[in-house]
């Protein structure tokens, strides 16, 4: 999807530019867990870019701690998964919409703290009244997708910050 974002943003040559300045910042994301460790490269990243100074130094920071699009996917991952486990339904527009109510929650929980899945882990065994047990079977799976999630949330706040750019119609800044 960021590719698409980042076409409506700045068309070939900001798909070009995305996809050759945002691997250091993603790869740092994925290797450390968090978002905010990531967040000086980030803001280089989207410098080379092209993306103004005011804009990067406004929407990085903010989507460091706030833009959770990957964790909150793979906390609807794990709900789903514990609900299988435990041979509940996870069907029905109320199951659905609970899902993404909570998965929204687990993301502000979780922001910006190095293995903040955890907290949001213990969030969806409490609010869905899961067995004290479920925790380990959701940490597992949590250990597996949130190093993923980290990374798609920190290449997600550059791919907003040049909408942003987009959306407030300023001339890019070629280095």
């Amino acid at each position: 999807a960021f590719t698409l974002y980042v076409f409506i943003a700045d068309g070939r040559r900001g798909v070009k530019r995305f996809w050759t300045h945002i691997p250091a910042p993603a790869l740092t994301a994925w290797g450390t867990g968090s978002s905010l460790a990531a967040l000086p490269l980030n803001l280089e990243a989207a410098r080379r870019i092209g993306i103004p100074e005011d804009i990067r130094e406004t929407v990085l920071p903010i989507g460091a701690t706030i833009h959770m699009d990957g964790s909150c996917l793979a906390a609807l991952l794990k709900i789903a998964m514990l609900f299988s486990f435990y041979d509940k339904p996870f069907e029905g527009l109320p199951v659905y919409l609970s899902a993404i109510g909570v998965a929204l929650l687990c993301g502000v929980v979780m922001s910006g703290i190095p293995g903040g899945g955890f907290l949001g882990e213990m969030l969806i065994v409490t609010l869905y009244g899961f067995p004290p047990e479920a925790l380990p079977v959701i940490s597992m799976l949590g250990t597996l997708v949130d190093p993923p999630a980290t990374m798609v949330n920190s290449a997600g706040d550059t791919a907003a910050a040049m909408l942003v750019h987009r959306c407030m119609k300023q001339e890019p800044n070629r280095t």
